[in-house]
């Protein structure tokens, strides 16, 4: 008989043990025929186990990332290579393209590790055009800042990098009870579905991006403190930004907006034209 697998600090581990909340799980994600899912971080395979028996044969084998090979010995024992083919390696390094195949986009399933949300997250963006949508259970603090809107004291750089790049929609909660071992935070699990390519209007998203961080930088902070590096680009102009303003009181659209004016100065200056006067 294998010994018990005793969860590990150091990679997050929290496993799910509700049925119920593994069903309503399955039910969100809704498998289909033509689908081609990788969950990261199965675990101990509660919800391997549910989305495999929905997903039709055509459909599979699942793909499955996990880090800790302790798991990856017990899954390898549990199922096939034709039901779940596992790779082994951290998410967080991981290269999600290479499993995208002609004529599949991705779907990504998962209990994330807390410990690396935020970070997997991001590492995750680069894929958008070859998904489908993701499924994730995260802490619910991590999902509330996800689909916070501006004005409110979670909406931040989180916010705006992904709602940028995908639909999102707060699926259900889940308490800690339905994990063993239990966490000391509230959990949720969130729907993200990539907006198409035409829907994204940053001229530069890695601009983009260093001048939302440079925004939240110091969330106390008026923009017109936190973005003078920034501003000198666009004459002191504000670019549709209102600068007496913090960071969390501004759009998705206009941050758009004020990275897309200095993306256009950068390029007068960086092809000797300038602005018409």
């Amino acid at each position: 008989m294998s010994t018990p697998h005793i969860a590990r600090k150091r990679f997050g581990q929290n496993f799910l043990i509700d049925h119920s909340i593994i069903d309503a799980i399955v039910q969100a994600i809704a498998p289909q025929a033509q689908d081609l899912i990788v969950e990261i971080g199965p675990g101990l395979a509660a919800l391997t186990q549910a989305v495999l028996a929905a997903l039709p044969l055509q459909a599979r084998p699942l793909h499955a990332v996990e880090i800790d090979r302790d798991l990856i010995r017990h899954l390898r024992q549990q199922f096939s290579s034709d039901a779940v083919l596992i790779h082994e390696g951290d998410a967080l390094k991981f290269d999600f393209g290479a499993l995208a195949q002609a004529g599949k986009r991705l779907r990504l399933i998962g209990n994330l590790p807390y410990n690396i949300s935020s970070p997997l997250l991001f590492h995750l963006v680069p894929y958008a055009p070859l998904v489908t949508d993701q499924h994730f259970m995260l802490q619910k603090e991590v999902v509330e800042r996800m689909v916070a809107e501006p004005g409110s004291s979670a909406f931040g750089r989180l916010s705006v990098m992904l709602q940028y790049r995908y639909a999102l929609e707060w699926v259900l909660d889940v308490p800690p009870e339905a994990f063993d071992p239990a966490p000391k935070v509230q959990s949720a699990v969130v729907r993200m579905q990539p907006r198409p390519e035409q829907a994204l209007q940053a001229r530069d998203p890695e601009l983009l991006a260093r001048i939302v961080s440079d925004g939240f930088s110091q969330r106390r902070k008026m923009l017109r403190n936190t973005l003078k590096p920034w501003l000198e680009y666009t004459g002191g102009e504000s670019a549709g930004m209102t600068l007496n303003a913090r960071a969390e009181d501004i759009s998705v659209e206009q941050w758009v907006k004020f990275s897309n004016a200095v993306a256009e100065t950068q390029t007068q200056t960086s092809t000797g034209t300038h602005p018409t006067a």
